[in-house]
């Protein structure tokens, strides 16, 4: 794939394969949220809530920076984007494939008929 190598990719699809961590890059999107924040709307420990946001900061989907005595998490618009790109390049690839098999059957009709 194009722009986005084997390893990252896999990290970023290992990382957004759960479901929490899912949720917790579509909360901090925009403003960012406290890990601490974060950690009370689950129904997990404060260091469950950490380590699917280390994951995330180890997949580069996440960024924390220091305010303070709290960690603010962020997301990061690239890494989401170069999945995107991957995805769209993969469903361009089976789009144009589809398109080629349909050819052909309508080839084999009219040669049929």
């Amino acid at each position: 794939m194009k722009g986005l190598l084997d390893d990252e990719a896999d990290a970023l699809f290992q990382a957004l394969a759960d479901r929490t961590r899912r949720d917790i890059v579509r909360r901090v999107a925009g403003e960012g949220l406290s890990v601490s924040d974060l950690a009370a709307d689950y129904d997990m420990s404060f260091a469950a809530v950490q380590k699917h946001v280390a994951v995330l900061e180890r997949a580069g989907l996440v960024t924390k920076r220091r305010v303070g005595k709290q960690q603010i998490a962020h997301a990061e618009a690239g890494p989401l984007r170069a999945v995107r790109s991957m995805l769209v390049e993969l469903e361009d690839q089976w789009v144009e494939r589809v398109q080629r098999i349909d050819d052909l059957l309508a080839e084999d009709e009219q040669a049929g008929s």
